[in-house]
């Protein structure tokens, strides 16, 4: 009997300590997505990039060698619960959180920032950008906050700069300029940088218009629009409620030049909304998915490791993007001293114009450092395209190769790192 007890208590502790080493070789990544809520049209090809890109690593010897354990969670955009799960995952060990709406990242600055904890958002909130809290326009400093990508403050100042060049090339002396979006953070968080640099540069500013992220019946938005004689509008919210928005402002004749965030315009959106999405200009946080650049020859690799798709919408790029830029931190961090949160976020800061090594021409060359997490100050301004009517029956990859939708490059905008833009 006591051999027996012997024996098993020597099996069990083998086993032990093979499931810690087993352990001991992977690292927990959090992945928060909205699947299933008012944004799930643009998180899904978002976080689509993140996991095709640790399946990628996985089949390539992970991080610093060890597996990426990936926890995608769905929270259906519900800041509550993005809270309750970073809890969970704090509990669980986890080394670097991928996040994702404002809401949900600007009510986590306290917690990350006191349990060390990286956070790489696709909330690109200007708020998230001050690691020290100097800035006038911050509540309190986000020193473990990062995003891959221009702010929306930024985006926006980028299309209201072309804009500019646009009325004024069309001799409209005194252009009127309309912000439009919900009463919430994420449409709320370009509001105040976007009005005072339209009114920087020579535009008339007119009232909000409030209209949900959720689609709805937009016309009555669209109609106080018309009425408003505004020449340009700024659409605050992501595609899904934009594609109503535009149907609804087609449909009762609001001729207006629309202008969008990084959310706002992807092919997707183009196929939906038709001609009334044509002559659209948004920013653009990364290369299109095709382009023709050094780069994409690993984004089509990580699509093969992954979903392995004929296409993916803009919104793919940059999730590749923000994995790949952790991954890069993560990996000097292993290097220098171990994975633990103070050395993720000092390897954040170890190269200026930083792009991803085998992503380049795909992500923006950015740099962070740890007074000032502008990371990208250099905007990609684009313009959507729409020929004719669209065939709801054909894919996007079809849409595409005949010419249907498209989108083509106007300018990159060169932004000023202004101190007063901190944060704003």
């Amino acid at each position: 009997m006591r051999k027996l007890l012997s024996g098993l208590l020597a099996t069990t502790t083998a086993v032990a300590f093979a499931g810690s080493a087993l352990a001991a070789d992977k690292v927990l990544i959090a992945n928060l997505a909205d699947l299933t809520g008012p944004t799930a049209s643009v998180s899904k090809p978002f976080t689509q990039g993140k996991q095709d890109a640790a399946a990628y690593l996985n089949k390539h010897g992970g991080i610093a060698g060890m597996e990426i354990d990936l926890d995608t969670v769905d929270y259906a955009y519900a800041a509550p619960r993005a809270i309750a799960q970073y809890k969970s995952w704090k509990s669980a060990g986890v080394k670097v959180i991928q996040g994702w709406g404002t809401a949900d990242t600007e009510a986590l600055v306290g917690f990350v920032s006191r349990d060390k904890i990286p956070y790489y958002s696709a909330s690109y909130s200007a708020h998230l950008q001050d690691p020290t809290g100097k800035s006038e326009h911050v509540k309190k400093g986000a020193p473990y906050n990062f995003f891959a990508g221009p702010s929306y403050s930024d985006g926006a100042r980028a299309v209201i700069q072309w804009a500019a060049a646009d009325a004024k090339e069309k001799g409209i002396a005194k252009p009127k300029f309309v912000y439009m979006g919900d009463n919430h953070p994420y449409p709320n968080a370009a509001k105040k940088a976007a009005k005072g640099y339209a009114e920087d540069l020579g535009f008339e500013v007119g009232n909000d218009i409030i209209y949900s992220m959720k689609p709805g019946d937009f016309k009555a938005q669209c109609l106080t629009l018309k009425e408003s004689g505004a020449n340009y509008a700024y659409l605050a919210n992501t595609g899904g409620s934009g594609i109503a928005l535009l149907k609804a402002c087609k449909s009762v004749g609001a001729g207006v030049q629309f202008v969008t965030n990084v959310w706002g315009m992807d092919e997707n959106v183009m196929k939906a909304a038709g001609a009334a999405a044509d002559g659209v200009v948004f920013p653009m946080g990364a290369a299109a998915y095709g382009a023709d650049v050094p780069g994409m020859k690993l984004v089509k690799e990580i699509n093969a490791a992954g979903s392995n798709e004929e296409h993916h919408p803009v919104h793919y790029m940059r999730g590749v993007c923000s994995f790949f830029y952790m991954k890069e931190a993560m990996e000097w961090a292993a290097a220098n001293g171990g994975i633990n949160g103070d050395n993720i976020k000092k390897g954040m800061y170890q190269t200026a114009n930083w792009v991803p090594t085998g992503l380049e021409g795909v992500c923006p060359a950015g740099t962070w450092t740890a007074e000032d997490h502008r990371g990208h100050m250099d905007v990609y301004v684009y313009q959507a395209n729409v020929k004719g009517d669209v065939d709801p029956s054909k894919s996007v990859p079809e849409l595409l190769k005949d010419g249907t939708i498209g989108m083509t490059k106007l300018f990159d905008a060169k932004l000023e790192r202004k101190p007063e833009w901190l944060g704003l």
